[in-house]
């Protein structure tokens, strides 16, 4: 008697594969900047949230409303960060980038104005500001690619707490059971053609396909793997 596909398995969204609930303890996002002048707050607690990588830190405001943001690198209790369109360059502070000097170090950086942060939020991750040009700010991203977004994007001043902790070597296969699984990745992947032929149709001994790739658009969910309706495969020829 066969069995249900890893890919099957997971799309019933039994226990095995969903995240533990109730396991993330804060949302990061950016609280809407004032008309004018500025918000000030005061870093009244570091949370460490299975959900992110780096620390988070809790912000008090004058006005005694709080919010979560990711906690920069040399940050502590009792700093005071500022957000607003004439808060000051600081460690931590949230600010407009058309107002960020080039060459500032910035992170947890939004990729459209008001989606609350999208980039550089890992452990230790940081985007530099290149370039203003006319209406757009060149930044460049961790992997060291150079993108243009829209001076009204909003980022944090410094690099992500946490830096060196994802070098750490995980030794045991266990520990990075637990680690993906709480947020819910699938972990570990393995190559179809390294699989038996009853989990896999890839699968089987000869540690290649075997067959073509190429599958129908209405394939059923396990045998949906490959070149999904592709318009052709293989290499073109010259001429």
């Amino acid at each position: 008697m066969g069995k249900r596909l890893k890919q099957q398995r997971r799309g019933k969204g039994s226990n095995a594969y969903r995240k533990p609930p109730n396991t993330f303890k804060a949302d990061v996002n950016f609280k809407p900047f004032p008309p004018v002048g500025r918000a000030i707050g005061e870093v009244v607690e570091f949370i460490d949230d299975p959900g992110h990588s780096a620390p988070l830190m809790r912000v008090r405001y004058e006005d005694f409303t709080e919010n979560v943001l990711i906690a920069p690198e040399g940050i502590k209790i009792g700093d005071r960060i500022q957000e607003g369109p004439s808060a000051e360059v600081a460690l931590g502070s949230v600010l407009r980038l058309g107002s960020i000097p080039d060459g500032m170090l910035i992170y947890n950086v939004e990729m459209r104005p008001g989606d609350g942060g999208k980039v550089a939020r890992i452990a230790g991750g940081y985007a530099t500001i290149k370039s203003h040009i006319e209406n757009r700010v060149s930044v460049m991203l961790p992997s060291k690619r150079l993108i243009d977004l829209d001076p009204e994007c909003r980022a944090e001043i410094g690099a992500a707490a946490g830096g060196g902790a994802l070098a750490q070597p995980i030794m045991k296969a266990g520990r990075a059971h637990y680690i993906w699984h709480a947020t819910n990745q699938k972990w570990p992947v393995n190559r179809g053609v390294k699989c038996n032929p009853v989990d896999h149709p890839f699968g089987g001994k000869q540690h290649h396909k075997g067959a073509s790739s190429m599958v129908s658009r209405n394939a059923p969910p396990g045998a949906k793997v490959g070149h999904i309706a592709a318009r052709r495969v293989g290499r073109k020829k010259s001429g």
